[in-house]
């Protein structure tokens, strides 16, 4: 079988991005412990997604993806800063530590911490793989057709579809 939509595809993958020049090791997924997925629904990159179609069991991948078509390029706007009293009596966060944080809506989303002054905590909202460009590389490990819970529920429930959810 071929990944296509409404498929469970568990593949390998190593990401990497270049700086500087040099290439950089961000993740990886295993066989061991695999990514998987519902193909098609949109929980992966679209781009991601478009370069595995078609692909089956066994198959070897490797492409990149620009920072337009991975996680956007940096926007300077969404660099911002906080008061440092909304913090309260909690340990004032270091550079480069990562804050969780809600909007007024509800929606979570982490900002990293990129300055620190008596006064202000300065944060940058954007994700932390904006601007740079993916390198994947990784072997499909599985497809399968969705079952209809995965189907109904939006997710992959497994490599077997027996998993919890």
């Amino acid at each position: 079988m071929t990944i296509k939509p409404n498929s469970v595809v568990a593949l390998t993958y190593e990401l990497h991005t270049t700086e500087n020049g040099e290439k950089v090791f961000v993740e990886k997924a295993t066989e061991e412990n695999p990514l998987v997925f519902l193909y098609g629904v949109g929980m992966m990159l679209p781009k991601f997604e478009e370069y595995l179609n078609g692909l089956a069991a066994g198959a070897t991948y490797g492409f990149e993806l620009s920072a337009a078509d991975g996680y956007g390029e940096k926007d300077p706007s969404a660099v911002t800063e906080l008061p440092l009293d909304m913090f309260g009596d909690m340990e004032k966060p270091a550079v480069g530590a990562i804050l969780p944080l809600q909007d007024n809506q509800g929606h979570q989303f982490r900002a990293v911490v990129t300055a620190i002054s008596e006064t202000v905590v300065t944060v940058d909202l954007n994700h932390p793989m904006a601007g740079k460009d993916l390198h994947f590389t990784g072997t499909i490990i599985s497809v399968r057709e969705a079952t209809a819970d995965e189907l109904a529920h939006g997710h992959a429930h497994g490599i077997d579809g027996q998993a919890g959810h």
